[in-house]
């Protein structure tokens, strides 16, 4: 029997199809998808300890359940803190917005002062500080919304750990590789686990700075805006300027403009910081992505997952990164999706 050939333009036209295809019926199960994601994400954070603990004789069973008795206290006592901080900014946030539009007042009578007008309506047309500051309690009451799905979660990441340690090798017989000949899957489950595991630590490190530092100047929410450089700092570039705006805005009004000034010095020198000296010295400069590529991705994932999916897009987009690199076939692509080539 003869075998169809299609021409190249039919292939390419055939594989765009079955992508917009399968992204359609990714949107349509984001409500199973994201939940399942996060718990891929937090079941990743934790394996690296889990095999610490058993390093040292701790026993699997006991291991797994000291790890999720401690995601379970530590995710109450976060939630905690921080649902008391968004509801009380989201108490005095008309309060803020008032006293800012009034800052922002004086700003423009002090450049009409020295023949300099501005418009307050035309700015505000196009800047509103309500937004800025209103998007902080938008993404952490949205994300409130998935983890409502907790349970289902912490279970999935169970199984998960339990099943960590077959996983390589389930993969290898279902790519018919019995034997393990192919480095290529260990490589790609191994740089995986190590960028998601660092760029945790190095997150973590990034809210615990930032709300200590906040909370030394006195500045109001400061558990708020530690989470939430915590979270963003997953988007590089992009990230750390979502989540010092908010910050910056509510030390102008309540500590004046000179500590909004150092508050943005803060923020800089944080993320030049642990971006261009920590990272790199863990991470190495191999797993970079372009700044047009976090841009586009993180629209493209916030599209297709909510919230959830723009804080994961720089992982998301790693893990694909990592995933082309693996084979020889798709090394370009991986490439195309990096960062400046060095000569």
């Amino acid at each position: 029997m003869k075998q169809l050939e299609l021409s190249p333009s039919l292939k390419t036209a055939v594989l765009l199809a079955a992508i917009v295809i399968v992204l359609a019926g990714i949107k349509t199960a984001s409500v199973v998808l994201v939940p399942f994601f996060l718990s891929v994400f937090i079941a990743i954070i934790c394996n690296p300890i889990l095999k610490s603990m058993m390093q040292v004789k701790i026993p699997k069973g006991i291991a797994i359940a000291l790890i999720i008795v401690f995601v379970v206290l530590a995710g109450m006592s976060l939630a905690g803190l921080v649902g008391k901080a968004v509801n009380g900014f989201s108490a005095q946030l008309p309060l803020y917005q008032a006293q800012l539009s009034e800052r922002f007042s004086g700003f423009s009578k002090f450049l009409a002062d020295n023949n300099f007008p501005l418009n307050m309506d035309t700015l505000y047309e196009y800047f509103d500080p309500g937004v800025a500051m209103g998007m902080a309690t938008t993404l952490l009451n949205s994300l409130s919304g998935v983890m409502a799905n907790f349970f289902l979660i912490l279970l999935t990441v169970i199984f998960m750990l339990a099943e960590s340690d077959g996983m390589p090798k389930k993969l290898h017989f279902a790519l018919d590789d019995p034997d393990m000949r192919l480095a290529q899957i260990d490589q790609f489950l191994n740089s995986v686990n190590q960028y998601i595991a660092i760029k945790t630590m190095v997150s973590i490190g990034t809210g615990l700075i930032i709300s200590l530092s906040l909370w030394a100047i006195g500045l109001d929410y400061w558990v708020l805006w530690g989470v939430l450089a915590f979270l963003l700092n997953y988007i590089p570039n992009i990230g750390s300027i979502i989540a010092a705006l908010p910050a910056v805005l509510l030390a102008l009004i309540q500590l004046g403009p000179a500590w909004a000034g150092g508050v943005v010095g803060l923020y800089v020198m944080v993320n030049l910081v642990m971006g261009n000296v920590v990272e790199p010295r863990f991470l190495g400069k191999g797993l970079g992505l372009s700044t047009l590529v976090i841009f586009l991705s993180l629209i493209f994932w916030g599209w297709l997952l909510g919230t959830v999916g723009m804080l994961l897009s720089v992982p998301l987009t790693m893990i694909l990164k990592i995933g082309l690199e693996s084979n020889n076939s798709s090394r370009w692509l991986a490439l195309l999706l990096g960062g400046d080539v060095e000569k």
